[in-house]
């Protein structure tokens, strides 16, 4: 059942009880890869395994996004500074426990490439909270496959 998280701003993502940080550098270029998180909402399936579907909502200031497994999303952008960060809010999700969630996208040059660093920040029981806890091994090979592709769909284009 979904239910409604609550409201958190770009602090939280330095702020929240649990913080997973993960970072790896990739040969496209800070742009491309700023285009791909913010503006190409739609494609997120092709390169995050993780994500099923995602579509734009609103005025560019939301998105709607399902995960293998059956979790949705329905989100706030908080910011989307090109081409250095892009980051938004879970308003309403159907993930038990949860009580905010937000995730925050950084982009700085790295030599030709970017180095991306994904921060994904969260509130919720103690239950929820050491679950997550335990998924930051999944977390972390499911982002580093995640801009792997990411990187072969920008450097093939």
């Amino acid at each position: 059942m979904a239910h409604r998280l609550r409201p958190v701003g770009l602090d939280f993502v330095e702020t929240a009880p649990v913080r997973l940080v993960f970072a790896r550098e990739i040969s496209a270029a800070p742009d491309a890869v700023f285009r791909a998180l913010a503006e190409d909402v739609t494609g997120w399936p092709t390169w995050f395994s993780a994500v099923t579907f995602a579509r734009p909502i609103g005025e560019d200031a939301g998105r709607e996004v399902r995960l293998r497994g059956g979790t949705r999303f329905v989100e706030t952008v908080l910011t989307a500074e090109r081409p250095e960060v892009y980051a938004y809010r879970v308003d309403v999700t159907n993930a038990p426990g949860a009580r905010a969630i937000a995730e925050e996208w950084r982009l700085a040059p790295a030599g030709t490439g970017t180095r991306v660093r994904w921060t994904f920040a969260a509130d919720g029981t103690a239950l929820f909270r050491f679950v997550l806890g335990r998924a930051r091994p999944g977390l972390r090979r499911s982002f580093r496959g995640a801009v792997t592709a990411l990187d072969r769909r920008l450097t093939r284009s």
